[in-house]
């Protein structure tokens, strides 16, 4: 993990490690003889199963979790170890010997193995790849503290409405939440019952409070639900909350562990949430060209929002209905971090205190199919409350980011019938840069207010298109098509502005997106004919 607590960057000689490494092995199938699509509570709570009937979202394979019988014969094979699993990419993360690793290419169930070391891949399709970690440095509610990061983005507004994350859960994805447990700036937290579950994804237990060599998770927890009276309260006070581990904190000679499996734990307890019934994921946290092994790094290419493991799993996460806040990163020029390169994931820069630009957010470019980072909030000089229950201030786009998850925890509240992707444009659109947006601040700084209120005065317009919705939009890839339930399918024919068709297919509950990444960038004309009507609707493609 490389902390916001540390912009430094320290480089190790290749001689420092050992002979394993770290590799992706793919599986050919699930385990569907044991497991039924048809019966989803057999591996999904109840609550997940209702927030994906809710948004549309289907339950496909991907929910089925990974065949246990093969992880029990990987595990059996010389000089393997099994580090993490998931199950949306059916896959394990296994840690051993080049040529061990190699061998288990014979096993029937394996399909593939990927080697995080990419020179290992030789003559292989490679299928993925990732940045830094950490983002932060130091330096009716009466706000004290942190009245300045809430009323930059208005979610003050929102608690005025009683709009304070109310039956909304998210998951905090992070290294470490020590005395989380026992101090008063979470007492409230705990008396409301609003802890609902912890797992450390790194030594496979329940403490997150005790072992863990970093305070970072417990300063971004309280941004979004620490509360003391008349001095500090959190953008999202009343939701309820799972304190998940996935990022190895330790110090090893002196040198903080860096790893891709921490990549594969991520993954993990995002399928975790998903099977939870989460909302929101925040994970302040970024990953792919600070490794400790240099090997393992990702290309600048490579932060594409496709490529890098822990990528691929936060988009699929987004396909399962969960809206992903992810710290934009603190590496400035170099460039934002996976997963935050990905179109589906709301990346936060940081602003001072002024709405200025933050010298360490990290700037997006031309590799990231859409602008990042997405909005900002402030990150310079944030309010946090730390271990030792003190308030304090520190730096980071770590901060930025669960300050705003917090906001869009309260937004989702007022608009339950929204999917992650309509909260994402509606706050988008809300954002001081929206019509003139900048790879330093995105869309700018978003008014959630403005967002809730366009939201509520479109419900006629809603109605009028017959309750179909079409998002993201813009979009760089795939549109997903939400329609009344009432409407078996639909037929959908795009035009570019010269009225020439460029695509036209039959879309139905299970089958809802198009596929626009073989269609150039600029503007297109959907036009939607259901049982009872045809629509239109302006589509871009950036």
């Amino acid at each position: 993990m490389r902390t916001i607590l540390s912009l430094v960057v320290v480089f190790l000689s290749l001689s420092c490690f050992s002979q394993d490494q770290d590799a992706w092995v793919y599986f050919t199938d699930k385990q569907t003889d044991v497991y039924s699509l048809a019966n989803p509570i057999t591996f999904l709570t109840q609550k997940a199963i209702d927030r994906k009937n809710a948004h549309g979202v289907v339950i496909d394979e991907r929910d089925v979790p990974v065949n246990e019988a093969y992880i029990t014969q990987l595990k059996a094979q010389t000089g393997i170890t099994v580090m993490a699993k998931s199950k949306w990419l059916n896959a394990v993360h296994v840690r051993g010997s080049e040529a061990n690793i190699n061998a288990l290419s014979g096993l029937v169930f394996v399909s593939s193995i990927d080697f995080a070391d990419k020179s290992l891949n030789t003559g292989k399709q490679a299928q993925q790849k990732q940045q830094s970690k950490f983002q932060e440095t130091f330096t009716t509610f009466n706000y004290g503290n942190s009245a300045n990061q809430i009323q930059m983005i208005k979610g003050d507004q929102l608690h005025l409405a009683n709009y304070t994350g109310i039956g909304m859960t998210v998951a905090v994805l992070d290294a470490g939440f020590p005395n989380v447990n026992s101090m008063t700036s979470f007492q409230r937290l705990r008396d409301m019952g609003h802890i609902l579950g912890t797992y450390d994804f790194v030594n496979r237990d329940p403490d997150v409070y005790t072992n863990t060599a970093s305070n970072h998770g417990t300063m971004v927890l309280s941004t979004m639900s620490g509360y003391v009276d008349n001095q500090y309260v959190g953008t999202a006070p009343d939701a309820d909350y799972y304190l998940f581990i996935t990022e190895d904190a330790r110090i090893v000679g002196g040198v903080e562990n860096e790893n891709p499996v921490e990549e594969s734990y991520w993954v993990e307890a995002a399928e975790r949430a998903d099977s939870l019934g989460v909302d929101v994921i925040n994970s302040s946290l970024g990953y792919g060209s600070f490794y400790n092994n240099t090997n393992y790094n990702y290309a600048a290419s490579d932060f594409d929002g496709l490529t890098t493991y822990i990528t691929r799993g936060a988009n699929i996460a987004y396909e399962k209905g969960l809206l992903i806040v992810n710290s934009a990163g603190n590496e400035g020029n170099a460039g934002v971090n996976a997963p935050a390169d990905s179109e589906y994931v709301f990346s936060i820069g940081a602003v001072d205190a002024n709405g200025d630009y933050a010298y360490f957010s990290s700037v997006g470019s031309s590799i990231q199919p859409t602008i990042k980072p997405d909005v900002v909030a402030q990150g310079l000089a944030s309010y946090v409350i730390n271990e030792n229950d003190v308030i304090g201030t520190a730096n980071g786009t770590s901060f930025s980011s669960p300050i705003m998850a917090g906001g869009l925890v309260c937004l989702w509240q007022a608009l339950p019938d929204k999917t992650n992707g309509e909260i994402m444009q509606l706050v988008r659109e809300s954002a001081s840069k929206y019509i003139l947006p900048s790879y330093k601040l995105g869309y700018g700084i978003p008014d959630l207010q403005v967002a809730l209120n366009t939201a509520l005065s479109s419900n006629d317009v809603i109605n009028k298109t017959d309750g179909i919705k079409l998002f993201p939009n813009p979009t760089s890839n795939r549109i997903y098509i939400k329609f009344p339930t009432n409407q078996s399918q639909l037929d959908v024919t795009v035009f570019d502005i010269l009225g020439k068709q460029v695509l036209h297919t039959i879309i139905n509950h299970t089958n809802h997106q198009l596929d626009l990444s073989r269609v150039s960038n600029g503007m297109y004309m959907a036009k939607i004919v259901s049982k009872d009507s045809i629509k239109s609707f302006k589509i871009i493609k950036q």
